[in-house]
């Protein structure tokens, strides 16, 4: 009997040390990120697979609107709330660390050397003393969309290959209605889209300046050839004709609608337009100048882990780091998200390469610049108001892309501890 009653305790005791053993090993930590359809969906799936292979680990998906992502980042994690991991912007990074927001990558699991050895150059920019603050699962470039529709009942069966071809035939897809107003733009214009990035590293380098000096700490693009560039896009709209700022809003709305006949857009745009009913679109290089230069624009999401993520919580954020950053993950987000791959090893497959949506993205990698904002946001609102002085009150371009510089360079200069 006393042998039976010790069996009983024993396994008793057993049970119970194994279910606390569970509970000491299970832990949650929460991922953030900002709201965009295809994005989430690409996360929610990354999650379930790695919680299929860490059943210890439960993550905690939450999303907020881009407008409002910033703000919440910066009231949540200070008061010991929020993420534990969390995509930011690439441009971010430097307020994120002087903030104490975000805590280095450790160096055993994240080595510098397997990250320059396996990783895009541009993922460079996240290095801080010896350490990388941050990784990301995919990176971007800028293509050259196009409708498809439109272009041939213009009487074109290939997109551009130069700029001059570009508004050539954009003269061709513009339509206005009987009083003059535009009803189709041959091409969309935007600084507030992405075609600050198009000009900053893109046209400008297209006609011959060097944007930025001194690892972008010196704003350099009101150079004689800087303000050839941006009369070429101001002109797009003021001489050509072809384009007309605010249309329908966003650029993006515009080709959405089918009242545009090509766009520039970013990678990421890919997984939006294939759910866009009615529209026939396809993708090409970024159009080169006349002497045949070609530019694009590289930049990223990354994740980071929270200075909120500590002992066992930190642990399975590192895990789960390793996960949205390995090749599974990328491959997945380039299917789903459209955005590249940030391993060469991924995005450089030959299925990948020959693709007629992702290989002219792919492609642009390859003379890719990323820009290293300081306030990204500030530093487009220059170049916003800089198009808007000539547009609306008819500055020169050259006048206005000065002012922009001085802007700009202000701005770097206060933020930068020049």
């Amino acid at each position: 009997m006393k042998s039976m009653r010790k069996m009983a305790l024993g396994l008793t005791t057993s049970v119970a040390t194994l279910i606390s053993a569970q509970a000491v090993s299970a832990v949650e930590i929460e991922y953030w990120q900002y709201i965009f359809d295809t994005r989430v969906q690409a996360m929610d799936t990354l999650i379930e697979r790695f919680q299929e292979e860490n059943p210890g680990i439960t993550v905690r998906h939450s999303t907020f609107p881009l407008a409002d992502y910033r703000t919440r980042l910066a009231a949540a994690i200070p008061a010991g709330q929020g993420p534990d991991v969390m995509q930011l912007f690439y441009g971010w990074l430097d307020a994120y660390v002087d903030e104490g927001l975000v805590q280095p990558l450790p160096t055993d699991v994240f080595a510098p050397e397997m990250i320059e050895e396996e990783f895009f150059p541009m993922v460079a920019a996240m290095k801080r003393d010896g350490a990388y603050m941050a990784l990301p699962t995919a990176v971007r470039s800028l293509a050259l969309f196009y409708n498809t529709r439109l272009m041939s009942a213009a009487g074109f069966d290939t997109p551009p290959e130069t700029l001059e071809e570009m508004v050539d035939m954009a003269r061709a897809m513009t339509v206005r209605d009987g009083s003059g107003n535009i009803t189709q733009v041959g091409i969309t214009t935007g600084m507030n889209a992405q075609d600050h990035h198009w000009f900053r590293e893109v046209l400008t380098r297209q006609f011959g300046a060097e944007p930025y000096l001194d690892n972008y700490r010196t704003v350099n693009y009101a150079t004689p050839e800087g303000v050839a560039a941006f009369e070429f896009y101001t002109g797009l709209e003021a001489t050509e004709g072809v384009s007309q700022s605010g249309f329908m809003d966003e650029p993006q709305a515009a080709f959405r609608a089918g009242r545009a006949g090509m766009h520039i857009d970013g990678s990421f745009r890919i997984g939006a337009l294939e759910g866009t009913r009615g529209l026939d679109w396809g993708v090409a290089a970024l159009p080169a100048s006349a002497d045949g230069v070609t530019a694009n624009y590289g930049s990223y999401w990354v994740n980071a882990i929270t200075n909120r993520a500590q002992g066992e919580r930190k642990e399975a954020a590192v895990k789960f780091m390793e996960f949205v950053t390995s090749e599974e993950a990328m491959q997945l987000w380039l299917d789903v998200v459209g955005e590249l791959p940030a391993r060469p090893s991924v995005a450089l497959t030959d299925e990948n390469l020959a693709n007629p949506v992702y290989g002219p993205f792919i492609e642009g990698l390859a003379t890719a610049q990323t820009t290293l904002f300081l306030d990204e946001t500030a530093q487009r609102q220059v170049l916003m108001d800089a198009v808007q002085r000539v547009l609306l009150e008819g500055m020169s371009p050259a006048d206005s892309l000065m002012v922009a510089q001085e802007a700009e360079q202000e701005i770097i200069d206060r933020l930068g501890g020049n």
